[in-house]
């Protein structure tokens, strides 16, 4: 029960069709070949679950999802779960201008509780929100392969791990959205992580706090408090040739056991996945390979 609570509060992101044109093309889905610009979406967005929403927290709603397994899994199925969640994040929209105030002075723990609830609530359908199939998303598949040109791809290419992994940090890097304020991401050169890096990467300014994004109406934002900053590693490495070196396995395997590990994205084209966790020898992984229609999270 409790492993099943934990996966279902994953947020799964999966191939999209009959959104705006992608960036430089007229490419209106991502179906066949978007899987690894999905299971990269999938990996950060657990970073920031982990960092705003904690490694303890699960979504409300994942209490009121029915266990599928394998031989269940039908498209009738998989609409009624997409169903349920569309539905979550319209009454959002219609909730998301109010504010859980402070619990006044003699009040029960309880009211405490709920508010805290209630705003970890807001918070993740406010990050679900940064993921979208728009131009405006700041993490977005847009967003996205706008960036990926820099890198000389183009909606419909395939896109490897270390090309995600680049494009994952200039997206967070160039974000503008206040809530994204002081998350910073740290890509390994030559499967080595530098401590001096990573603390160079964790004390950077945020957008808008350097002289030249000094906003030309104002002064620029003060700097983020230091608890509020975290940086996301992200190790690009091949285990192996064609197949998995079988040596990696225990290895692999501790990495995904670290408390704040993010998880594993990889596989070859067209069959990328997110790997989150394990059992015994079987990798428990989260499969973008399903094609949705556009759903506006705005």
């Amino acid at each position: 029960e409790a492993f099943r609570k934990d996966f279902a509060s994953r947020v799964w992101l999966t191939y999209r069709e009959d959104f705006a044109p992608l960036p430089g093309s007229t490419l209106t889905s991502d179906c066949g070949w978007g899987c690894m610009l999905r299971a990269g979406q999938m990996m950060l967005a657990q970073a920031l679950v982990l960092h705003f929403l904690g490694r303890e927290w699960t979504w409300s709603e994942a209490l009121t999802l029915q266990p599928l397994d394998t031989e269940t899994w039908t498209a009738t199925a998989a609409k009624r779960l997409v169903t349920s969640l569309e539905a979550s994040l319209q009454g959002a929209m219609r909730t998301s201008d109010s504010k859980p105030s402070p619990a006044p002075s003699g009040q029960n723990p309880g009211s405490a509780e709920e508010a805290d609830a209630h705003l970890k609530e807001m918070n993740h359908r406010t990050l679900v929100s940064w993921f979208g199939d728009t131009s405006s998303a700041p993490l977005g598949l847009h967003r996205f392969v706008y960036l990926g040109q820099t890198m000389g791809k183009q909606a419909g290419d395939w896109y490897g791990p270390s090309v995600v992994a680049h494009i994952l940090k200039k997206a967070v890097k160039k974000a503008m959205d206040p809530g994204l304020a002081g998350i910073t991401a740290y890509v390994s050169q030559d499967c080595t992580v530098y401590s001096a890096d990573v603390l160079d990467c964790h004390k950077a300014p945020r957008a808008g706090e350097t002289p030249d994004d000094t906003p030309r109406n104002g002064p620029a934002p003060p700097p983020t408090p230091p608890n509020n900053r975290a940086v996301v590693i992200l190790v690009p490495v091949r285990l192996g040739g064609e197949r998995t070196n079988p040596v990696y396995f225990e290895f692999a395997k501790s990495v995904l056991s670290l408390e704040y590990c993010i998880g594993i994205i990889g596989g070859k084209p067209k069959q990328a996945c997110y790997f989150v966790g394990f059992q015994d020898d079987s990798l428990i992984y989260m499969d973008p390979h399903y094609c949705q229609s556009f759903v506006n999270v705005s």
